[in-house]
């Protein structure tokens, strides 16, 4: 996917939204995407910072970046909303909104 729709897709959701990637090369993902201070020399090169479903509740007390994981959007085939998390939105990193 380009990152202009990657980006278009991501305005519509809501905030701490739990999204469903699908990948050409790997299994499903499913995470939030995490805007840090990097987001947009990232989102140019088409890279993404991601929790992992497994890491949310973790990073929603500690906002440890060594959670994060970074995708390349080239990778992804298909994108959908899941759930919602209830979580406040750390200082170190904001979810999008």
């Amino acid at each position: 996917m380009t990152p202009e729709s990657i980006h278009s897709f991501l305005q519509k959701e809501k905030p701490a939204a739990v999204i469903k990637i699908e990948l050409k090369r790997r299994t499903v993902l499913r995470g939030m995407f995490v805007k840090t201070t990097d987001y947009d020399d990232l989102r140019v090169k088409n890279f993404w910072r991601i929790v992992p479903e497994a890491n949310i509740e973790q990073w929603n007390k500690k906002q440890d970046n060594n959670l994060l994981r970074i995708y390349n959007g080239t990778e992804f085939t298909k994108m959908s909303s899941t759930v919602t998390v209830s979580a406040a939105i750390p200082k170190a990193g904001k979810q999008l909104q």
